[in-house]
């Protein structure tokens, strides 16, 4: 899907933006779902945000925007009249909460709107599914606004509802993570049963392994950098928690009463989970206002230079790009994109999602009255996800981003810096505690409520 997208003209996209979405990829994708092309294109203005985000926040952005004459406050004008851009609002932490800001709006106000659409039969749905570039074109006056915020008390004010909302987004990250690897392992053990062919088990287990010897390592190079003799009490619990947790997630999912009630329940679940979870613990741990406790990993592990924080703790810019906020925003990117095409057939993950179950993929494209082959509209008899919802989660995702790049940093406004916080740091342990008690409950829910088809 996402090739297809990239093979459109730009020419053929623009005379199909007050249409449908369909209309937009039908001549590259046909055989699509209408709910799955709408997510796709909601996705990437998203990702558009996203990139425009990562670009603002660069090293050395600021000084190749006042090279421009006439355009930074304070720079010097070509014309004769007062430059109007502030390139400090333009550029660095302050231009991603603006940009992410715009985002959140944008998603909330469609979260609104579409609230108990419940088919495509709904006026309603044709905002959802239409009328692309009057969203765009509110998308950007929404931004073009945002960044004329002054600082004031926005910037602290929005980094605690970017703590809310990412604590949010970590939990829907860890359960679209259980629906994958539920539907890999559903799908290689189904091949590997119909064809008798070993290699799809040896794959699994390969995987399986894998992913636990990352998070194996993980955790001793935890114990080395982020632990001290006579130091960092909380990093000891914290690594110690989540290790005996990852434990007890791996046996229960192969109980034979777990196996009993969810066949499809293993290892490379559990494993995949443990993980992720060892990732959101790094992520918590790089969050540690004490220095002593919080080395710089990426410059142990790397030749690339950071910039030493000051005396007070608080730091530049520059290292808000740092390894773990790569990794963020990979798997941010993984699954921004599952969300947008996935089609469960894992119920209890279909109820926490809002969807429904085995819905909303592989299409049949349909031949319009002008001979335009467009894409099914899948949901006449009712909608394959919950629209509002689905922009929810997008709000958060752009929340999400904000923190990521910023690598959860709190502004200082009496400094224009940005420092650690332990708030932080709590807000991801217990978005990875509450993660791991739900991936728990999916696997036990079939014995607590036996008269119940979690099938």
């Amino acid at each position: 899907m996402g090739a297809c997208m990239a093979l459109c003209s730009l020419a053929s996209c623009a005379s199909c933006l007050c249409g449908s979405a369909p209309c937009l990829l039908c001549g590259c994708c046909p055989s699509s779902n209408n709910s799955t092309i709408t997510r796709l294109v909601f996705s990437l203005f998203l990702l558009m945000g996203t990139m425009v985000s990562v670009i603002m926040i660069l090293p050395g952005m600021e000084t190749e925007l006042r090279k421009i004459p006439g355009f930074c406050q304070g720079g010097a004008s070509i014309t004769g009249i007062d430059n109007l851009a502030d390139c400090d609002v333009l550029v660095g932490y302050k231009s991603v909460y603006r940009m992410c800001f715009a985002m959140t709006c944008f998603f909330f106000l469609f979260c609104l709107i579409m609230i108990c659409v419940r088919s495509s039969k709904d006026p309603r749905a044709a905002i959802q599914n239409g009328f692309w570039f009057f969203k765009f074109l509110i998308l950007v006056g929404i931004t073009v606004g945002a960044f004329f915020i002054p600082d004031g008390t926005f910037p602290t004010v929005w980094f605690y509802f970017g703590l809310v909302g990412s604590f949010i987004f970590i939990i829907i990250q860890l359960i679209l993570l259980i629906d994958f690897a539920h539907s890999w392992n559903k799908v290689w053990v189904g091949n590997g049963e119909d064809s008798d062919n070993k290699c799809w088990y040896a794959g699994l287990l390969t995987f399986t392994l894998l992913f636990y010897t990352l998070a194996f390592a993980a955790v001793v190079l935890f114990y080395v950098y982020y632990t001290q003799p006579d130091d960092c009490t909380e990093h000891k619990v914290f690594i110690s928690l989540n290790l005996i947790f990852c434990i007890i997630i791996s046996v229960v999912s192969i109980l034979p009463k777990i196996q009993e009630a969810q066949p499809h329940s293993g290892l490379l679940q559990a494993s995949l989970i443990s993980l992720y979870t060892m990732y959101v613990t790094w992520s918590a741990l790089t969050n540690n206002p004490n220095r002593k406790c919080n080395p710089s990993l990426l410059s142990l592990l790397s030749n690339v230079s950071t910039t030493e924080p000051s005396g007070d703790g608080t730091q530049d810019h520059v290292q808000l790009w740092d390894a773990q906020s790569i990794v963020g925003l990979v798997i941010f990117l993984f699954c921004t994109i599952y969300a947008s095409i996935r089609s469960s057939s894992n119920t209890q993950v279909n109820k926490l999602m809002q969807t429904e179950e085995g819905r909303g993929s592989g299409g049949e494209g349909v031949v319009g009255e002008d001979g335009i082959r467009r894409a099914l509209d899948n949901e006449e008899e009712g909608v394959t996800y919950n629209y509002s919802f689905f922009h929810f989660h997008l709000c958060l995702a752009s929340l999400y981003i904000m923190m990521t790049l910023t690598n959860w940093y709190q502004p200082d406004t009496s400094t224009q810096a940005m420092q650690s916080t332990m708030p932080a740091v709590w807000v991801k342990m217990c978005s990875s505690w509450l993660g791991l008690g739900l991936y728990l409950w999916t696997l036990i829910a079939p014995l607590v409520f036996p008269e119940r088809d979690f099938n």
